[in-house]
């Protein structure tokens, strides 16, 4: 059963067409990625998908509800919520309050138990809970901005590039919290410039370039697959 469903959405920036008539979905309790050079309108579509920016045409329908058009904040009140790109911490408040503040919209109990959930997957930041966000290194801000989107109790994440940036370990330990994530039932729509791990990691996946989405398939066939070899994961031809 489809959790998101994205019909012939276009997002048009002045003259600039950023997505020309996109669909895809998203089933429940998968984890699905969309890959694509930088340009190709991966993190339009998210913003698209939170009402960050308005759209030209098509429609997005979550959890068999359209939202197109919603005020982001009733979105996150439904359950949908975006880790953004470059992390976005609030440097000069504490690892607490940065996760507090996702948690805006919670009653105090379940703000208790969240708290102690993200914990759970994050000891580093119990451990640094007095600490300035600012002062963390570039692992631990992405694990902050995961542990502050899950603070929401969401059903479904999206994470705009979770490895920018990062070194290699981090980046393993980052997609197996999102492994983890997902094994709790809570649905992942995730776009990587790192195709490889994206792939390895997800269920489904789709091909972005330049607004359109070009090839789909599981992550084991879209890694099989020559063109994908070639343009995203580094082989010559």
């Amino acid at each position: 059963m489809s959790i998101l469903e994205i019909q012939d959405l276009s997002v048009h920036y002045g003259g600039i067409v950023a997505l020309e008539g996109i669909t895809f979905t998203v089933e429940e309790g998968s984890i699905v990625t969309l890959i694509g050079a930088n340009g190709a309108g991966k993190s339009t579509t998210l913003r698209a998908i939170m009402g960050l920016v308005p759209t030209a045409a098509g429609s997005v329908i979550y959890r068999g509800e359209k939202i197109t058009g919603l005020d982001t904040r009733r979105i996150v009140e439904m359950g949908l919520v975006l880790v953004p790109e470059g992390r976005r911490v609030f440097p000069n408040l504490t690892v607490l309050e940065n996760l507090k503040l996702g948690a805006y919209l919670q009653d105090k109990p379940t703000e208790m138990r969240r708290l102690e959930h993200v914990y759970d997957l994050f000891p580093r930041l119990k451990e640094r809970h007095w600490q300035s966000a600012g002062t963390l290194s570039g692992g631990e801000q992405q694990m902050l901005a995961v542990g502050r989107a899950l603070m929401a109790n969401p059903t479904m994440v999206m994470m705009d590039e979770p490895s920018l940036g990062l070194a290699p370990l981090v980046v393993k330990d980052i997609f197996s919290i999102i492994r983890r994530i997902n094994d709790e039932g809570v649905t992942v729509l995730l776009i990587e410039q790192n195709a490889n791990v994206a792939l390895h990691t997800a269920d489904y996946g789709y091909v972005l370039q330049t607004g359109t989405i070009t090839l789909e398939g599981t992550g084991a066939e879209l890694l099989a697959n020559e063109e994908v070899k070639v343009a995203y994961l580094g082989k010559t031809r």
